[in-house]
């Protein structure tokens, strides 16, 4: 499920800050490294595993938000002689840097991916590597693993491979700088190709009955005391470079499939009833969807910049839950079988995660299988080694990062409504419980908050899915969740 973006701008210490530092230490989140792991990752960012292969040549760029020192992915985007596209997308590669079995090794497994709350980051791996000697970042021989793919004009692959390489950036780009070179015009081959291979990787997901979500991020302020919600909406350029991490994933995939060992991202179809309870929430949020119109189509018309469409995108995550990890192996057919069904519910196509090894540790092991598999190569003992408990490791981490969301979001909203105790809201419901209809959850129209609400007990059920008064009786950061009785 897409992580839901919240920031919090706030240099003071107030009681969401202080709310948030409890939050990770009640819930044991270690921010500090252990000694020997850093030990290990000094001596690791001084003496890297260079490859041989010199690709210092191919000007790549890296494109993020402003102030981002993770940079896991540089590209590289060119028109072939014979028509179509070559893009060439270099990954950073950790395993330059952690030797498995090592006590850096071991404190990734601990972690599993970066956790992000609205104050600060924790990072995956110790901030040397993944911000500094890890980190493809311009003017910088950085070791990675180097993916080139040949498009055809439509934007289908039509060849991929992948190796190490010695690869350096040349320039740090920002999404806002980027999309404002493009729309002028002024932008010049290969940014500019960036645009026209995205596009056309979108209309190839739109082909597949895939789907991209466009969820607003959402940035909490401090005004004459009060916080305050602001949401900004992605940016078309953040959409169209998503999709070459997305076809270099798919791309990935394809190769662990043709080489009988790999690990998968899979997402199942979202049951029935989940769409029948966005119907619902469409209805009362004025969202029009018409009976014989897909999902995809839909969500492909909305505007983040709508609050109405921005809270409907954010209800729209519910469909991507059950996401999972599944592994199989080729040389192990009774332990890791090949699975059924390895297709990714959201992009109509078989997935994986390759392309961001500084923030999640899976990636790291997918870009040694794809390695092996590409060059035709025996995966290595401590990649095959960790398969079986992978997905596992990785369901763990998810949980743990979708609960911290889950607080996160809970803290900001009992923050942005502590002063508006006993004010009356426009809301529409969207849960009722089954065993008491007069108690559910509640999404405000503004802010976009969402609550728990609940009427006496012979009182009458709640409409679910439709729109309501509700009055705020509780908002306290770190003390008590927000929550509504009907007005």
């Amino acid at each position: 499920m897409p992580r839901r973006p919240i920031r919090v701008t706030d240099t003071e210490r107030t009681p969401l800050l202080s709310a948030l530092r409890e939050l990770r230490e009640r819930t044991h989140v270690r921010v500090a490294f252990p000694e020997e792991a850093l030990r290990e990752a000094e001596h690791a960012a001084r003496h890297p595993r260079m490859p041989a292969y010199d690709a210092t040549d191919l000007p790549l760029f890296t494109i993020d938000p402003p102030g981002s020192l993770d940079l896991d992915q540089a590209v590289f985007l060119a028109r072939r002689e014979a028509g179509g596209y070559r893009v060439h997308y270099a990954i950073a590669d950790v395993a330059a840097f952690v030797t498995p079995g090592g006590a850096l090794d071991a404190e990734a497994h601990a972690r599993v991916v970066t956790l992000y709350y609205p104050d600060l980051r924790v990072p995956l791996h110790p901030p040397v590597i993944s911000e500094d000697a890890g980190s493809l970042r311009p003017d910088r021989d950085r070791p990675a693993v180097l993916w080139r793919l040949d498009l055809d004009g439509d934007g289908r692959v039509v060849e991929a491979d992948v190796r190490r390489a010695v690869v350096r950036s040349r320039a740090r780009l920002h999404y806002a700088g980027v999309q404002r070179a493009i729309d002028a015009g002024t932008a010049e081959e290969p940014l500019s190709l960036l645009r026209e291979v995205g596009m056309r990787r979108e209309e190839l997901e739109r082909e597949r009955g895939g789907i991209s979500l466009n969820v607003p991020e959402q940035e909490v302020v401090r005004r004459d005391g009060r916080y305050v919600p602001v949401y900004r909406s992605p940016l078309p350029v953040e959409g169209w470079n998503a999709q070459i991490s997305l076809m270099t994933g798919m791309a990935g995939a394809e190769l662990m499939l043709r080489a009988g060992t790999g690990v998968l991202r899979t997402l199942p179809a979202a049951p029935e009833g989940a769409v029948e309870r966005l119907r619902r929430a469409a209805r009362a949020l004025g969202v029009v969807w018409p009976a014989a119109m897909p999902y995809g189509v839909l969500v492909r018309a909305l505007d983040p910049g709508d609050p109405q469409h921005a809270a409907f995108l954010q209800e729209c995550t519910a469909l991507l839950r059950g996401a999972g990890y599944v592994a199989f192996d080729a040389d192990r057919p009774g332990a890791l079988p090949r699975p059924p069904d390895v297709d990714h519910a959201a992009l109509a196509a078989p997935y994986t995660h390759c392309t961001a090894p500084l923030r999640r540790l899976v990636d790291r092991y997918a870009s040694e299988l794809c390695l092996a598999a590409a060059a035709g190569a025996p995966v290595p003992e401590w990649v095959r080694a960790a398969l079986e408990g992978l997905p596992g490791e990785m369901v763990r981490g998810a949980r743990r990062a979708g609960e911290a969301e889950r607080e996160c979001v809970d803290l900001v909203e009992a923050a942005l409504l502590r002063d508006r105790v006993g004010e009356v809201f426009d809301a529409y419901v969207v849960d009722v419980a089954e065993t008491r209809p007069t108690a559910g959850t509640a999404h405000l129209y503004s802010p976009a908050v969402v609550g728990h609400v609940e009427g006496p007990a012979d009182g009458p059920p709640l409409p679910l899915g439709r729109r309501m008064r509700v009055r705020l009786v509780r908002a306290d950061p770190g003390r008590e969740k927000v929550g509504f009785v009907p007005a």
